[in-house]
């Protein structure tokens, strides 16, 4: 009957450190943790860990609810198979605890405001590249190998090969024919 931690930061520039504490302080004696966004459960490997170790009796503690998941089908998915291993879900943060009828509706109540969340977020986001864009702010990314295209052709020219010219130049060799056949 063990407590056992998840912490979870989105970016790689993120601390998961106040997080970890917390989940110490909190009795945790297991704590998996990791830097990857929370709207899939795809990809996670710590999260995988720490499904796959937890066992019969456990409870699972997080900070917050979005830190588990942000997508209400995987939270739910996660819910049951944890359920069916007999373990609970505690949130530090929210009155989330599955031991009780309490905890177990207000986790189904802040699953569905967790995905809100995160559907209005990438709303948000849409609307400010499409304002952008509109304004003549966003025009994407640079395309590196096209503006080598002299570089390429003045080296091909020289008699140097397609790989030789993608290491000299930096790019890739699929980016040096690349060039080549826009020319």
């Amino acid at each position: 009957m063990a407590l056992v931690g998840y912490a979870r930061v989105s970016t790689l520039d993120q601390d998961s450190t106040t997080q970890i504490e917390r989940l110490t302080a909190a009795g945790c004696t297991k704590i998996f943790s990791e830097k990857k966004s929370g709207t899939s459960q795809k990809g996670r490997t710590a999260l995988d860990e720490c499904l796959g170790w937890i066992r019969e009796g456990d409870t699972l503690v997080f900070t917050k609810l979005d830190r588990l998941a942000r997508s209400q089908r995987d939270l739910h998915n996660m819910v049951h198979e944890l359920e069916e291993k007999g373990v609970s879900i505690m949130a530090l943060d929210q009155a989330i605890d599955t031991r009780t009828a309490a905890g177990k509706a207000f986790l189904g109540m802040l699953a569905v405001f967790a995905e809100f969340e995160t559907n209005i977020r990438k709303e948000r986001q849409l609307e400010g590249i499409a304002k952008a864009k509109k304004e003549g702010a966003y025009t994407g990314r640079k395309p590196t190998a096209q503006a080598k295209r002299a570089e390429v052709e003045t080296l091909l020219s020289q008699g140097m090969s397609k790989p030789k010219i993608a290491e000299a130049l930096g790019i890739s060799v699929a980016s040096v024919y690349n060039v080549l056949k826009a020319a």
